[in-house]
């Protein structure tokens, strides 16, 4: 004989559900209000009492959901790299992390790459420069909280992947590691974008153009390109 089952009870909705989506929701928006406020007036705008003002609750009210200053910083950080993942997973497509049989033309492949990534990276920091500046400021955030270093440390990882297939070398002679020669790249590029968005670079190299610098960039760090034969 079938037994039967008491039917599922229905999910709460009452006060304290009620309660749970409005605490969610006024957090998120404290967090688009901070997006919205670096993208526009810059890093120097983000204090609690103007976030908490334009958001439109009490100056305390942040405190309930993000118990220090750094803590919503990092949840606003987290919004750009998210955003600088999305625009990098666009531009790398599925052949991020494909490697092609014939090693000559997954190297070719993989600077192609580093240089499609490369030009993401200056891009955004050149239209979001509140935010980049915000992304790479552990002095103010916490990076070990809010998934914040879940969401950055990737980013670095899809450079290392891409250097380490962009520049094989036989054990004997593999000088740094891929890691190292990622980071200077990273920093390589972080200047440019800094200075190029001062007005510095152009001034001093008299052009407005910036790929010859990327593509100088990716020759100090990777070697001189391979030319077809």
């Amino acid at each position: 004989m079938p037994t039967s089952h008491p039917p599922t009870p229905p999910a709460p909705s009452g006060p304290s559900g009620s309660a749970d989506a409005q605490d969610a929701g006024l957090r998120a928006r404290l967090v688009d209000v901070g997006v919205d406020l670096v993208t526009r007036e810059g890093i120097q705008a983000l204090s609690l009492r103007e976030i908490a003002r334009r958001a439109g609750v009490s100056h305390g009210a942040p405190r309930r959901y993000f118990p220090t200053h750094l803590a919503l910083l990092s949840a606003i950080a987290r919004r750009g790299f998210a955003d600088l993942a999305a625009r990098t997973a666009e531009v790398l497509g599925d052949s991020g992390g494909h490697q092609a049989t014939d090693q000559a033309t997954d190297r070719a492949a993989a600077r192609a790459q580093l240089r499609a990534l490369a030009r993401v990276y200056l891009d955004f920091a050149l239209a979001h420069r509140g935010m980049y500046e915000l992304m790479f400021r552990h002095d103010l955030l916490e990076s070990n909280e809010l998934g914040l270093r879940e969401t950055s440390l990737p980013l670095f990882g899809v450079l290392v992947g891409l250097i380490a297939r962009a520049r094989p070398q036989p054990d004997e002679e593999r000088g740094a590691e891929p890691a190292v020669i990622a980071g200077a790249l990273w920093s390589n590029l972080h200047g440019i974008a800094q200075l190029w968005g001062w007005g510095s670079l152009p001034l001093a190299t008299g052009t407005d153009e910036v790929e010859p610098l990327l593509r100088a960039a990716l020759d100090a760090h990777l070697g001189p390109e391979a030319t077809a034969r």
